[in-house]
């Protein structure tokens, strides 16, 4: 007999602060978000991933075995594929191999560690909220790198900002050290003449 509130077979409902903290991420997860990932995930990768059941649960089973997060970070990518074998699997090491392979070329491609999701946020439905908040950060960057790979709406995802390096000659850098910002101030002229700290301690 099935336990109700159960989420998977070794890990029952949590009680108390636990169920606070999870409560607490859960209310992260954006499902407008959702139904945008879902929908670029679906054009980038083609109709073979197939869309989930609209909902936290949907999203994650989805995704929970890698393959589809296997597809698209290659899709991402023109030259040579980061994820060599997608091979959908019961096994949960498997499973999570797959998920660690995604992360890894995510990473490659350019995604922050910040911006990273732990494999379990998504194998265990942890924190379902990393887990859009690092893709949000692929379509980000996919936009921002304009490599013709990109898919999806252009207001889909933010454009990430760019370096704006510049070059200064060794003369304008040491003139640079000369200068005293304004917001250093001044102490020419200061003195404590005239300053009074209320009157002295009468020792008697």
């Amino acid at each position: 007999m099935a336990t109700k509130g159960v989420g998977m077979a070794n890990k029952g409902p949590s009680f108390g602060l636990s169920r606070q903290v999870q409560d607490k991420i859960d209310s992260k997860y954006d499902p407008e978000l959702e139904q945008i990932l879902v929908e670029w995930i679906s054009r980038q990768c083609g109709s073979g991933v197939g869309k989930p059941e609209a909902g936290k649960i949907g999203f994650q089973t989805w995704l929970k075995d890698g393959c589809v997060l296997s597809e698209l970070i290659n899709t991402l990518f023109s030259g040579e594929k980061p994820v060599k074998k997608i091979q959908s699997s019961p096994a949960a090491f498997k499973q999570m191999e797959q998920i660690s392979q995604f992360l890894n070329a995510a990473e490659k491609y350019g995604v922050t560690k910040t911006d990273m999701f732990q494999t379990v946020d998504l194998w265990e439905g942890k924190d379902l909220a990393a887990v859009q908040r690092t893709l949000s950060a692929l379509g980000s960057l996919a936009i921002t790198k304009e490599e013709g790979t990109y898919k999806g709406e252009a207001n889909w995802f933010f454009k990430k900002a760019q370096e704006n390096k510049r070059d200064f000659s060794d003369d304008q850098m040491k003139a640079g050290k000369n200068v005293i910002g304004l917001q250093m101030g001044s102490n020419q002229g200061a003195s404590q003449e005239g300053m009074s700290y209320g009157r002295p301690r009468q020792i008697m």
